[in-house]
């Protein structure tokens, strides 16, 4: 009787636990739509790098996707992840091990006092099982697989990435190569502002601080050109690397201008739980952490082992295996942890603190999308409605600088005016590049922040 109170006792200790770590609950909310009311829904668009329609977009993309190192960490992990739950899975079978050895002994005869020579042949089995009573290496099962869904959605996440990246980098080098172009234009016409001003002195119609001024102007413009030269080979550079190749040049599909922002959809897409891969890789974080804390649980009560082994020595090698094994024994044994119970213990609060920072994880990288839709919504907006002024600045600007030359050319006002209306002409010109620029990568930032396209 006091031997079974004692494994009682026993019994009920190991299965009592006291959390110091408290479960947390979640305060996430889901808005029913969009800050500014787009929505409700539109079917996924995964190439959505092709609505730009330039060719060497779609190539830079893809193979982006093929060899960016990025992407195949990624995808490499989920091979690491996918061993693992074959690890996992091996603990519901039982362990089976063979052994063999051979002795060669020499001894000698109690009746003749000679030396003999003999060979002994021992076999045998040894096998194990640990009954899942509790359900706990089902548990560590669950929590690999869902582990694995979540690398998944990892490598899902680098591919958006990367080819946002990709495609930002790649309309970012044809900005540049619009501010050049537009550079070179504005340093022609500064020569020729420059050739006029110097006729201009030479015959006396204007004084010598005019064409120091135009001079000035020219050489200012002029070193505009090795500084746009160097960044656009920095992102040539960058572009390459990013798809998985060597610094080097990089072919045009087309120019910046047909880059034209596209419309926006009547609607867009707000199941957005669904469509994002960084909240399916967080939401299968957060159950697979429940997982594991159900399992440490399920450590804290007692388990059941069972075991069998059997043995056998023959002289030949052919008599071990031929014949049955003359020893064998079957047991099993019910284990209640004892002296180990805090350590135990102590891992249920480390899994159940790892689940509350699961959980943070997921109310965090849901909120923070929905902040980069609506930021990217907004962006798109506001600077639509920039790019419209400046494109109407750039005309008053145009129409300005062809007013003041004529006044210059034929006398009728100072060569300040035009070198004014120059400067003011050149600037909305990189003002309107820029605002563009950032238009069509406020619209890339939607695709990812979406996680993937739209089809109006």
């Amino acid at each position: 009787m006091r031997r079974l109170t004692a494994i009682a006792l026993a019994l009920l200790l190991a299965g009592c636990h006291s959390p110091q770590v408290k479960q947390a609950q979640s305060s996430l909310t889901i808005p029913a739509q969009w800050r500014d009311g787009i929505g409700p829904e539109s079917p996924v668009e995964g190439f959505w790098w092709r609505n730009f329609h330039d060719s060497q977009l779609n190539r830079f993309v893809e193979q982006a996707l093929r060899y960016n190192s990025d992407v195949l960490t990624a995808r490499a992990r989920i091979d690491e992840y996918q061993a693992r739950v074959t690890a996992a899975d091996s603990a519901l079978w039982p362990t089976l091990d063979a052994s063999l050895g051979v002795t060669r002994a020499r001894s000698q005869s109690a009746a003749t006092g000679l030396p003999t020579h003999g060979t002994r042949y021992q076999g045998g089995l040894t096998a194990s099982y640990d009954v899942d009573l509790w359900g706990a290496t089902r548990r560590n099962i669950d929590a690999a697989t869902l582990t694995l869904e979540a690398q998944k959605s990892a490598a899902a996440a680098a591919d958006l990435s990367v080819a946002s990246q990709t495609a930002a980098g790649y309309i970012t080098l044809l900005a540049l190569d619009e501010q050049l172009r537009i550079t070179r234009s504005t340093l022609k016409a500064r020569e020729n502002a420059w050739q006029l001003a110097k006729r201009q002195y030479e015959t006396g119609y204007s004084s010598r601080l005019e064409l120091m001024q135009a001079d000035s102007e020219l050489r200012a413009t002029r070193a505009q050109i090795p500084q746009l030269q160097h960044q656009i080979t920095q992102q040539e550079n960058a572009l390459q690397v990013l798809a998985g190749s060597l610094p080097a040049g990089v072919s045009r599909g087309g120019n910046f201008a047909a880059l034209t922002p596209l419309s926006m959809p009547a609607q867009l897409p707000s199941s957005l739980l669904e469509r994002r891969p960084d909240i399916v890789q967080a939401q299968q974080t957060l159950l697979a952490s429940d997982q594991t804390l159900a399992a440490s649980r399920a450590k804290l009560l007692p388990s059941l082992s069972l075991s069998a082994s059997g043995t056998y020595q023959d002289d030949t090698l052919a008599g071990l295996l031929d014949n049955p094994l003359r020893l064998w024994s079957v047991g099993g044994s019910v284990l209640a942890p004892l002296l180990n119970r805090d350590t135990l213990n102590a891992q249920v609060d480390i899994a159940m603190s790892q689940r509350n920072q699961a959980l943070y994880g997921y109310e965090s990288t849901v909120r923070n999308a929905f902040r980069e839709v609506n930021d990217s919504l907004d962006a798109i907006r506001r600077l639509g409605e920039q790019l419209s002024e400046l494109e109407g600045q750039e005309q008053v600007a145009q129409e300005t600088l062809r007013i003041a030359h004529n006044r210059y050319r034929n006398g009728y006002s100072s060569f300040l005016e035009e070198l004014d209306a120059q400067r003011t002409l050149y600037a909305t010109q990189l003002n309107v590049v820029q605002t563009r620029n950032d238009l069509l990568l406020a619209q890339i930032d939607l695709y990812r922040a979406l996680g993937g396209g739209w089809q109006g």
